[in-house]
C-alpha cells in the first residue's frame, strides 16, 4: 500500500506534467501538428486526456468532506489497514488482486480528510494543464 497520501502524489504528479508542459509547449506544438497530418489520432489522444481531466476535476469537485462527522476516526481506521493486508497477500497469494482492490479503496478513503487542502491546487493544475493541451491542436 502506499505510504504517500492519494491527493498529494496526484497533486505531484499532476505539478510535474503541468511543469513539462509550461517548458515545453513551444517545442511540441509545432511537432504534434506535424505528427497530426500523419497521424490524425494524435488530436484524439488530446481530447481523451482532456477528457480525462474534466473527468477527474469533476470528481474532485465534488468531493465534500468537510461535512462527514468522524471522518477522521475512519482515515484512522483505514491506515490500519495496509499492514493486514501485506500480511494477508503472503498467506494468501491467489487472493493478490482482490487484495490490492481492497487496497486501493482504503488509500482513498485514508486520503479523503486532507482533499480539501489541496483541492483548489488539483483544479488549478487540472485546469492549467487543460489549456496546455488544447493549445497543442490549435
Amino acid at each position: 500500500m502506499a505510504d504517500t497520501n492519494l491527493f498529494e502524489e496526484l497533486k505531484a504528479v499532476l505539478a510535474d506534467f503541468k511543469s513539462f508542459l509550461d517548458d515545453n509547449v513551444a517545442t511540441i506544438k509545432p511537432a504534434v501538428q506535424a505528427i497530426a497530418a500523419l497521424v490524425p489520432q494524435i488530436n484524439e489522444l488530446i481530447d481523451l486526456l482532456v477528457d480525462l481531466l474534466a473527468k477527474l476535476k469533476t470528481e474532485l469537485e465534488n468531493l465534500d468532506v468537510g461535512a462527514i462527522p468522524g471522518l477522521g476516526e475512519v482515515a484512522e481506521f483505514t491506515g490500519k489497514i495496509p499492514a493486514f493486508l501485506e500480511a494477508a497477500k503472503k498467506l494468501l497469494p491467489s487472493e493478490t488482486s482482490s487484495i490490492d482492490a481492497i487496497g486501493d479503496v482504503v488509500d482513498v478513503v485514508t486520503s479523503l480528510p486532507s482533499v480539501d487542502a489541496v483541492k483548489a491546487e488539483l483544479v488549478g493544475l487540472i485546469d492549467a494543464i487543460v489549456a496546455h493541451l488544447n493549445s497543442l491542436k490549435a
